[in-house]
């Protein structure tokens, strides 16, 4: 599926095709695990002349997605990008890393050292300046007026962003651990191969992303810290995953609580329970003028699901990740 376009999107609305497909054609790149990579470079040529152009267009309080990857977020991003302001960005991480070059987790587009946290102090002005210009560059192209950027380990970068759109919208994402951890684990079963002598699967260039997790993240948890060691040897992408899922959640209830004008839970039970209702509630939220047709298609690709089966955890993992289910669901009450 190009650009994750199919025939219901086709279908719902039609004009919103151009904005989807220049989107992932000219702004989105492609990471690791996906083929086209050769259009990389071309797409960070253009980066560099968007940054040395006057700003196309003004950006108004852009919509960041974030969370833990396989909750939903792609799906919200998709209903997001059916209203008629809206232009959505599937994990531009090409254009990111042409504002940062130490953002890059996964080690797309470099191998050099990577920050998992990025502060107000990373963003200068002149990257300021850049990032409005990439962005009025996109909506100028796009011909929307609301910018909808998905890239979930942004949530450990809010700082970042605050500096850089100060009138920044949040939506935090959680799902129930264990449907996140079942997801994880089938997505790096399928996406993940084996590249000229490398790994490339959800933990990015041989476990790149899942050593920078554990050397940078896991510190600052005084319930995790001490198991480091055991951490890193891992293999278990289920248990990986767990440990992502609750530090990322942990993130999201920080951010809510650091950010709480400005950020918005959504647990993706809810939204499918009550997508319309959700979906109304989440454009009130960012300033979205009402569209019938996007709270329409809400209602009709969203639906409660099953929940997956739980799997064995590390004793040193059953209170860290029960506890934060629980906090997650106090949050929601």
């Amino acid at each position: 599926m190009v650009a994750q376009i199919d025939s219901a999107y086709i279908r719902t609305r039609p004009t919103r095709l151009w904005s989807r497909l220049l989107s992932y054609a000219l702004f989105e790149g492609r990471p690791l695990t996906t083929r086209g990579q050769w259009i990389n470079p071309a797409l960070f040529a253009l980066f560099g002349l968007e940054k040395r152009l006057p700003q196309m267009k003004a950006v108004k309080a852009p919509i960041f997605i974030l969370g833990t990857g396989r909750s939903g977020t792609t799906i919200l991003g998709i209903i997001l990008s059916m209203h008629r302001d809206v232009g959505f960005l599937n994990e531009p991480k090409a254009l990111w890393h042409a504002l940062h070059k130490g953002e890059d987790l996964i080690g797309s587009y470099s191998r050099e050292p990577a920050r998992y946290r990025l502060d107000g102090s990373d963003a200068s002005d002149k990257m300021c300046r850049e990032a409005h210009k990439l962005y009025g560059a996109y909506l100028r192209s796009t011909l929307n007026s609301r910018v909808v950027d998905k890239y979930p380990e942004m949530i450990f970068r809010a700082p970042f962003l605050k500096a850089i759109f100060p009138d920044a919208r949040f939506l935090f994402l959680s799902r129930n651990g264990w449907d996140t951890c079942g997801s994880i684990e089938g997505w790096s079963g399928q996406h993940g191969q084996k590249v000229n002598g490398e790994t490339h699967d959800w933990w990015g260039a041989n476990r790149r992303k899942w050593q920078l997790l554990v050397s940078q993240i896991i510190p600052e948890h005084p319930d995790l810290a001490p198991h480091a060691e055991a951490l890193l040897a891992l293999e278990d992408h289920r248990i990986m995953a767990a440990v992502e899922w609750i530090v990322t959640m942990r993130e999201g209830l920080a951010l809510k609580a650091a950010f709480p004008e400005d950020t918005l839970h959504v647990p993706y039970e809810a939204l499918c329970q009550a997508p319309r209702e959700m979906a109304g509630k989440i454009a009130n939220f960012a300033g979205l003028r009402h569209d019938e047709t996007y709270l329409s298609y809400a209602q009709s690709v969203l639906s409660a699901r099953d929940e997956r089966t739980e799997f064995a955890l590390p004793d040193y993992l059953k209170t860290p990740f029960q506890t934060t289910q629980h906090a997650l669901a106090i949050k929601d009450s």
